[in-house]
């Protein structure tokens, strides 16, 4: 970053990646740790999650038996249109409070209905309800109380129209939250982020002149002289009355 005479600077992008290229060791190392630091803090304080799923199927009896083959598509995009309203019903509050009672888990309405998730399977007659807890066999626990439940509820409200169960929700081995590679790769990222911003920070409010480039490439003006660096390079020795005579000399 070059400053003019009118105070304006401009940006090399060239010597931006010079300089980073220079403490490259540096930045891998702080993302390195940022890495592992955000490994172990997701495997020690962030509490895992698990999911338990149970599958429902809309059917809709509207349509006649005899007639179930030439209208099967139809039937199944109106059994499709009913899950938005179905997942409504599910989580109402008189549903959740029902759920709370018979599974006699310590949730508020508020509390459960974060927990319960609905969507529709691959736009089919089938939906799935997810149910999200820290305790895999709450959550088993908690989706089969819905499974219990939601058919009897949607049969007294919608008319005509039924849920049956597919598959009951099963105890979930596997935790869906936290990833820690996740945690970790973000780790990574904003350890070398912050590092680049320091190092690029330094070396803004960096005015020490080091050579003549600096010097031609910040100010409008000519060098007319230098002045060696006598102390760069360490004066050859000659026995013992050369390096005896360097000595006194730069004491001098």
């Amino acid at each position: 970053m070059n400053y003019n005479k009118d105070e304006e600077f401009t940006i090399d992008l060239g010597q931006i990646a010079k300089l980073l290229w220079k403490y490259v060791v540096i930045i891998l190392i702080v993302g390195i740790l940022f890495a592992a630091a955000f490994f172990f803090y997701a495997q020690i304080f962030v509490t895992p999650m698990y999911e338990a799923n149970a599958l429902f199927y809309v059917n809709n009896s509207t349509f006649s038996v005899s007639s179930a083959v030439r209208i099967s598509t139809g039937e199944l995009n109106a059994a499709s249109d009913l899950v938005d309203t179905y997942v409504a019903i599910m989580q109402s509050r008189a549903n959740m409070e029902q759920v709370i009672a018979e599974s006699g888990a310590n949730y508020s309405y508020e509390q459960l209905r974060s927990m319960v998730s609905a969507k529709a399977v691959n736009s089919t007659g089938l939906f799935q309800v997810t149910v999200r807890s820290s305790n895999p066999e709450e959550a088993r626990t908690l989706c089969n109380t819905i499974a219990v439940i939601l058919p009897d509820k949607i049969a007294d409200i919608v008319s005509n129209s039924s849920v049956e169960v597919v598959d009951y929700a099963v105890t979930p081995h596997t935790r869906v939250s936290p990833s820690y590679y996740k945690y970790a790769a973000i780790g990574l990222l904003l350890g070398m982020i912050l590092t680049c911003g320091v190092i690029l920070l330094i070396s803004f409010f960096d005015d020490v002149i080091r050579d003549e480039d600096y010097l031609l490439q910040n100010f409008d003006a000519p060098i007319l002289a230098t002045i060696p660096d006598l102390a760069a390079k360490t004066p050859k020795k000659y026995g013992y009355y050369g390096s005896s005579q360097t000595k006194k000399g730069g004491v001098a």
